[in-house]
């Protein structure tokens, strides 16, 4: 079946002209990283891979080179209709020389959480939705102090300017053409900012479209003379960008939606609410994973419809987890709001899907849901939810704390991780920022 896979793969190229060949891989910090070929190495690097120095993997932590190889999923060959020469992308796993998986592979930990899932009947699909903003490409003006320049002024469900309208629309038509289901685009809240949203697929799938989208919009927005920033909180005073996750659970062999109980309390079944319960026990270790900057916790403040604190809702939109009110099994779904468009996909699902399971594998009992209304009241969530991570460093702890989600992640990607955060907040740390300058110079 592979060996036939292969075989269509490399027709296809031929039938496109293809000439080069993106091999793409995620680092542990979520970067989007590739090895190209020429076309005529598709055969040899579809049977044994290619090399590739393994340091890369590890993000900003590099340090010694490793040997590594990529090895291609066929099930993800697409010929980029951006590209000027016909060049198509592969998305690879990676693997040790001598043929076996490379356990610090975050597109494998996320494999071998869905394994585990498998293993008590259970499939994992996604749908998502992923916000960020336009702005204009001032090149090295974004990343030197000086403002961001916005191209509209628009806001929630407005008309965008024209060339917002036109890096969606290119993107949105080419990732069809890649055989995306995209399910809706509009305007977000924040000048600027827009949201794209992901049609129920396969957890490995949809990891793979959020960082086929994250590539593409790139792509389309340089041509337009724009940058497109999936920043968690790049405006002071708008609402910050989230990637929203709604996940179902289905009965592997019938595909029956196993959320929904007409019957149950919140027409939640008990997996469900043993599910959304390991989510919330494991929250504060998650966050590091699903919200990975220092600039993360400058959204996750509440406010913004961004969740601050530990609960679960049905209306309230500031919950960590929101589950919809529906009125049928298959559109049953659990919304999960910590995350932002900066994460690592893979490993975000992965931590996700295994505090899960470890809620439904030890039947943890579910609290009653935290609506709008309850926070009204002042101090009164302070009494009845936890909060989440206030800034990285926090965050970081609360990972080294939780043996499930390091579990979920293996210890090679955790330790690689780690260093990499650890020196990124080290750095933010030492930084003397122009706010500070500015408050403090003259009054000191």
């Amino acid at each position: 079946m592979e060996i036939d896979l292969r075989s269509h793969v490399i027709e296809r190229a031929a039938l496109a002209h293809v000439e080069f060949v993106h091999l793409q891989f995620i680092d542990v910090v979520g970067g989007i990283k590739s090895v190209t070929i020429p076309a005529a190495r598709l055969g040899a690097c579809l049977s044994d891979g290619t090399w590739f120095d393994g340091s890369a993997i590890e993000g900003r932590a590099r340090t010694v080179e490793g040997d590594l190889y990529l090895r291609p999923d066929p099930s993800t060959f697409a010929v980029l209709p951006w590209e000027q020469v016909p060049t198509a992308r592969l998305i690879c796993n990676l693997v040790e020389p001598d043929g076996t998986q490379f356990a610090a592979d975050p597109r494998y930990a996320l494999q071998a959480a869905l394994a585990d899932a498998e293993d008590l009947g259970l499939a994992y699909r996604i749908a998502s939705e992923i916000e960020f903003f336009l702005f204009e490409d001032r090149g090295e003006a974004t990343t030197s102090g000086q403002r961001l320049d916005l191209i509209d002024r628009s806001s929630y469900f407005e008309l965008p300017s024209d060339r917002a309208s036109l890096v969606c629309q290119s993107a949105t038509s080419a990732l069809g053409a890649l055989g995306l289901d995209i399910e809706t685009m509009h305007h977000e809240v924040g000048p600027s900012q827009f949201e794209i949203d992901l049609a129920e697929s396969n957890a490995l799938g949809a990891a793979d479209s959020i960082v086929t989208l994250k590539w593409a919009l790139r792509a389309f927005a340089r041509r337009q003379g724009l940058l497109a920033s999936f920043m968690p909180k790049p405006l002071a005073d708008a609402p910050g960008s989230g990637l929203h996750f709604h996940q179902v659970l289905v009965d592997q062999r019938s595909g029956e939606n196993l959320l929904f109980d007409p019957l149950g309390t919140h027409q939640l079944s008990p997996i469900a609410r043993h599910f959304i319960a390991g989510q919330l026990a494991h929250a504060r270790g998650m966050c590091a994973l699903l919200a990975p900057l220092v600039n993360s916790y400058k959204r996750l403040t509440g406010g913004d419809e961004a969740p601050a604190r530990i609960v679960w809702a049905r209306s309230n939109r500031g919950a960590l987890i929101r589950v919809p009110e529906v009125n049928q099994r298959t559109v049953m779904r659990i919304e999960l709001r910590a995350a932002d468009p900066s994460c690592n996909p893979y490993l975000a699902l992965a931590c996700m899907l295994r505090a899960g399971l470890d809620g439904i594998q030890n039947e943890l009992p579910l609290p009653e849901p935290v609506e709008e209304s309850i926070f009204a009241a002042d101090n009164v969530e302070e009494e009845i939810a936890d909060p989440l991570p206030n800034e990285l460093g926090a965050a970081l702890e609360e990972l080294d704390w939780d043996p499930v989600v390091r579990s979920a992640i293996g210890q090679g990607i955790y330790e690689r991780f780690l260093t990499a955060k650890e020196r990124e907040w080290a750095a933010f740390r030492r930084h003397i920022s122009t706010w500070e300058i500015q408050s403090y110079l003259e009054s000191s």
